[in-house]
């Protein structure tokens, strides 16, 4: 990883930077990410894609057809989404311990984000299609990021409907046939494809809502993972206030795997039809980073 690794899967980020490893941004919390130590195996993660209208479902047959089961998925419909959330981050050179968060998502176009220690803003952050660019207040510096350059750079695919995935809840897929349907236990579990992608998404059989996703990129065999906790309802949909990240992978400077966590924990989301802004100005005396 660079030196400008930022945790820019918040709600959809994989945020922060150098700044953030010379500053680190700690507090106490009751949740202690596990430390990121090298590991033998891999994990995996979940995403989600945002799609109609969430209502609860009574459980699906033992062996439900692949279009039944996709359009049973509950998903959370919006225009904009507001939140008020606290992250903690551990990789092996990063450890940001519950710091403040503001988010906004436009729908399947923006993620703006700003993250503050102490009452005073040290990232903001916006997260386009195409595009991720990072402004470190405290150090005065700013970088561009795109997707395939990031994937490259984590040797794992990323890409906007996976950040947006990782703070809705929803499937990070489009809808198309599956590979492969099954019920487990007490999921009903969507294989898909996506490239050298493989995205296992397990679902709540009695609710429908994405409960754990697991994406493997299958030729170096990183994984993420995903799990969504703390159901409550919002707007008449089952939003997740709690998601953690695991990510395994395998260093392309020494050969070894190791793992990377992030929490998110959001305090207050509003789901609004006005558009909140997206303030973001890069200031003319910042400096640009490689």
């Amino acid at each position: 990883m660079t030196k400008h690794l930022f945790v820019a899967f918040l709600l959809g980020v994989i945020l922060s930077s150098e700044g953030c490893r010379r500053h680190h941004m700690s507090h106490s919390t009751g949740q202690n990410p596990v430390s990121p130590t090298p590991i033998d195996s891999t994990l995996a993660t979940r995403p989600a894609l945002p799609a109609d209208s969430v209502s609860v479902v009574s459980p699906a047959p033992a062996r439900p057809g692949i279009e039944e089961a996709r359009t049973n998925v509950a998903e959370i419909d919006f225009r904009y989404l507001t939140a008020k959330s606290k992250i903690s981050f551990k990789s092996r050179d990063q450890d940001i311990d519950n710091a403040n968060v503001n988010i906004r998502v436009r729908k399947d176009s923006l993620i703006w984000l700003s993250v503050s220690k102490l009452g005073i803003e040290a990232v903001r952050g916006l997260i386009t299609r195409d595009s991720i660019i990072i402004i470190d207040k405290i150090h005065r510096e700013y970088s561009v990021h795109d997707f395939p350059a990031l994937s490259k750079q984590f040797n794992f695919n990323m890409n906007f409907e996976l950040l947006q995935a990782l703070i809705v809840g929803n499937l990070p897929l489009p809808k198309r046939p599956a590979q492969k349907i099954k019920n487990e236990r007490d999921y009903l579990l969507l294989r898909q494809s996506e490239g050298k992608v493989l995205v296992e998404n397990y679902i709540g059989e009695q609710d429908r809502k994405l409960k754990k996703l697991m994406v493997t990129e299958q030729p170096t065999k990183n994984t993420l993972r995903l799990d969504y906790e703390d159901f409550s309802s919002l707007n008449n949909f089952l939003f997740p206030y709690t998601s953690l990240v695991t990510v395994d992978y395998k260093s392309q400077a020494d050969g070894q795997f190791y793992q990377t966590l992030l929490r998110i924990k959001h305090n207050k989301v509003e789901l609004v039809e006005k558009n909140p802004g997206f303030p973001f100005t890069i200031p003319s005396n910042y400096t640009r980073r490689p």
